[in-house]
């Protein structure tokens, strides 16, 4: 072979190969890994991803699949490795798509109803695509027929105890030092009071969330008010910056978030049919603007004020077992507190980022120990103001036959709370002995006193 021929040949691959380096580097995004959280009514894919991702996504009918495309994307995952029992997923399919795109499709085994949405990194997570997949063929949580009875006195009714727990799923919530996370410790908790709760006669208990799978914050308070709720308990575990901090909380809703969620409800005329579902029964439907938010005022009050009653016995039954971060009921705008209908407490378990208390969390001792105490404190409240036609309202009458009282005209300066004071008694006791909806009262207006 001649030296020229061989030159030439020897060249053509060597060209080749500068030609491929010199291509530019692949410039999109990776599809990492994935996870499953499957719920009651809609389960949640996440991708995690190496960075934002340009995404489209599209249902198909005759089988029923669901195309998602992710621009400039390449897959890294092994989908075969998801665990789809509890899902609607039969089987996930990809593949390349217009030289640099990916498509993943999923086989379902039921039509759904998708909703996507990017997650920014946090503590445990990078960058992540989130597809909802929402079963509209009856996976939803059903509302009870009627009330609850586990002990038959003429049919009264349990007084229904809605325990959520915090976070779930995708959210973790707050990360301990050792990595204990919120959320996996707060599901146990609710799990255990829930369990108690059960076994006191005249009570039901129910969770918002039984698994490790994310509920909207409004969604909670709804299933408080699809389950009839008299109390909603939000149970969570706190965190802080710096490890010192520690101790337990209660918190009620405080009167800025009151006031926000009446706007809300006022602006949203949909809401005003569907308002009261708990012990209340107030409905706003057909009723004018200034009607409407009278009403919705002064079921408000009523609720933030047995919150703060109802808090601090659960917090005075707390401060016998653990130290306490603050010595009265907190008040803040959380969002779960906000059922103009349902007295609504947010119970701190303790600083998960706390060393010490982030050990204690984790065991089950301490947890039922905890537990025991908001048991405890949620009885109190309720021997002494029971829900009319419960079970315990019933017991009470029996017990102490008709309460004597006395009659008494309001005079101008008198108050509910200082009335109370006056007479040993609590402003819920004279509210429930009264029929009053809220604490205000007006001057003349005549009101029965029980003998202390």
């Amino acid at each position: 072979m001649r030296m020229a021929e061989f030159k030439t040949r020897l060249a053509r691959p060597l060209a080749l190969l500068l030609a491929v380096l010199a291509l530019p580097a692949f410039a999109g995004t990776e599809v990492e890994s994935a996870r499953i959280w499957p719920a009651p009514d809609h389960t949640r894919l996440v991708f995690d991803t190496a960075g934002e991702v340009e995404h489209n996504i599209f249902s198909l009918s005759g089988p029923s699949r669901l195309v998602i495309d992710l621009k400039n994307t390449r897959l890294q995952a092994d989908f075969s490795a998801l665990d789809l029992s509890g899902s609607p997923i039969k089987r996930i399919r990809s593949a390349p798509r217009n030289g640099d795109d990916l498509r993943v499709v999923l086989d379902l085994k039921t039509d759904i109803k998708p909703r996507s949405f990017q997650l920014a990194p946090n503590q445990q997570y990078g960058h992540r695509l989130v597809i909802d997949l929402f079963d509209e063929a009856g996976r939803q949580q059903a509302r009870p027929a009627k009330p609850t009875v586990t002990q038959d006195s003429a049919g009264k009714r349990d007084i229904v105890v809605v325990i959520d727990a915090g976070h779930g799923g995708e959210d973790p919530g707050a990360i301990g030092p050792r990595g204990t996370r919120e959320k996996d410790v707060v599901l146990k908790m609710a799990k255990t009071l829930a369990g108690l709760i059960n076994d006191q006669p005249g009570y039901t208990a129910k969770l918002t969330r039984s698994g490790d799978y994310y509920i909207g914050l409004r969604k909670r308070t709804l299933l408080a008010r699809e389950y009839n709720a008299d109390l909603f308990v939000s149970v969570h575990a706190d965190a802080f910056r710096t490890p010192e901090p520690n101790g337990a909380s209660v918190f009620a809703l405080s009167q800025r978030g009151a006031t926000s969620e009446t706007a809300r409800w006022l602006a949203n005329s949909e809401n005003r049919s569907d308002l009261i579902g708990g012990a209340g029964g107030l409905s706003l439907d057909g009723r004018d603007e200034t009607l409407a938010g009278v009403l919705l005022d002064l079921s408000m009050t009523a609720s933030i004020n047995a919150s703060l009653g109802v808090g601090s016995a659960v917090l005075d039954k707390l401060g016998r077992v653990a130290d306490l971060h603050k010595p009265g009921v907190e008040q803040a705008a959380f969002v779960v507190l906000k059922s103009p209908d349902i007295p609504s407490i947010l119970v701190e378990a303790g600083f998960i980022s706390n060393p010490q208390e982030e050990k204690n969390l984790s065991t089950h001792w301490y947890r039922e120990r905890l537990a025991g105490a908001i048991m405890k404190g949620i009885d109190g409240y309720f021997q002494r103001t029971p829900p009319p036609g419960t079970l315990l309202a019933w017991q009470k009458k029996n017990s102490q036959g008709e309460v004597s009282a006395s009659k008494y005209r309001i005079q101008r300066g008198d108050t509910l709370s200082g009335l109370a004071r006056e007479n040993q008694t609590t402003v819920s006791e004279l509210m429930q002995f009264n029929d009053l909806r809220d604490d205000r009262v007006m001057v003349g207006q005549t009101i029965r006193i029980p003998a202390s």
